[in-house]
């Protein structure tokens, strides 16, 4: 199945899943702050986007269970800065449709906590250095990530969401030089830091 034919698919089952007693669901819209370990580059400063939908279904009196679908740019950037003696210029950008799935607890009527996998497919890709093109290792097309993160409840229909995001399989399908070791292998490894705003419908 193409990456645009789940994004279609899991927001019908959305739609769905909302109308039904049993379910809750809305839409949420993220900033993202994104980095690649492994590419010899530090700091969260590829700048990017996360809109998308959620359904949740209630486990227990403070218990979830919550899917989402959405698109989320990654990547990372590096801008010359003279004055430190970098004179390169580098991005990635990366867009990809995101499934997390996420189980929730509601610590407090203010406080809540999650923490699940996210399913990452690519719809596209553009990586330059000092502007031009790089030819190195491809990117794989999909990827799963580790997802935890906190909410803050601001009222009934409204809450605000910080998360991490982080690949557990590196998102080329070679090795490159810089990779670093995560889990069982060596790469170059997605990390993210999101904060949405929740909207229940």
């Amino acid at each position: 199945m193409k990456p645009h034919h789940i994004l279609l698919f899991s927001f019908l089952i959305i739609s769905v899943s909302v109308h039904a007693q049993q379910f809750r669901g809305g839409v949420k819209a993220g900033l993202v702050g994104s980095q690649v370990a492994g590419d010899t580059y530090s700091g969260y400063n590829k700048a990017g986007i996360n809109p998308g939908g959620w359904v949740s279904l209630a486990t227990g009196v403070k218990s979830e269970i919550q899917m989402e679908i959405g698109y989320i740019q990654k990547g990372s950037r590096e801008n010359p800065d003279p004055k430190r003696d970098k004179f390169d210029a580098y991005i990635m950008q990366l867009g990809y449709v995101e499934l997390p799935f996420l189980y929730r607890y509601q610590y407090s009527e203010m406080f809540g906590f999650e923490a699940g996998l996210a399913m990452n497919f690519l719809l596209h890709h553009r990586e330059k250095f000092n502007g031009y093109p790089t030819i190195g290792s491809p990117f794989r097309g999909h990827n799963l990530c580790f997802a935890g993160g906190l909410s803050v409840r601001i009222n009934d229909l409204l809450r605000i969401n910080i998360r991490t995001d982080n690949s557990l399989f590196s998102i080329r399908k070679n090795r490159v030089t810089g990779d670093v070791w995560r889990f069982w292998g060596y790469g170059q490894f997605s990390d993210a830091l999101i904060i949405s705003a929740y909207y229940k419908l």
